[in-house]
């Protein structure tokens, strides 16, 4: 059984966000950080987080997958920038509330989010292709065929 480490800590385009105040006793008093509200970090800190997304090397490929569940294609945006950077992006829209609606709990995020990766020299940026089927973004980025150097026998004199 092979043990893969989730955490992104290594990560430099990691966007989940950490608040070390928050725990504090004092995180929600006139003595934190100005913030409009800690409801409304916490959301948009849940937003971010929320997208989750495996990324595999295959001898053809690196392959990207992201849950995106409720999102149509037109809201995730895809694009490659300089310097072998993928970046996955989008948003969620919040669910329209109505004066006489009870909510009992909320769990679903919205909000934009947006994941950056950057990869190696051999990944062919101007051929990355992307689909989105049942929720589900796979992102395909075709690998250059690794040339195999010859291994030539020296004869040793002598």
């Amino acid at each position: 059984m092979s043990m893969i480490r989730r955490s992104n800590i290594f990560d430099p385009f990691s966007l989940d966000l950490w608040d070390p105040f928050n725990s504090f006793p004092f995180a929600n008093s006139q003595l934190s950080f100005p913030r409009t509200s800690s409801l409304s970090f916490h959301s948009e800190t849940s937003a971010f987080a929320s997208v989750r997304i495996d990324w595999k090397e295959t001898p053809e490929a690196h392959v990207f997958k992201a849950d995106l569940p409720g999102l149509k294609k037109v809201e995730v945006k895809v694009e490659v920038e300089e310097g072998n950077v993928l970046q996955i992006s989008g948003e969620r829209s919040k669910e329209n509330e109505e004066k006489t609606d009870t909510w009992h709990r909320v769990e679903r995020s919205s909000g934009k989010f947006m994941r950056r990766f950057r990869l190696p020299e051999n990944a062919k940026m101007d051929q990355v292709k992307a689909a989105m089927e049942n929720g589900v973004l796979t992102v395909t980025v075709p690998n250059e065929e690794v040339k195999k150097q010859e291994v030539k026998a020296i004869e040793i004199s002598g």
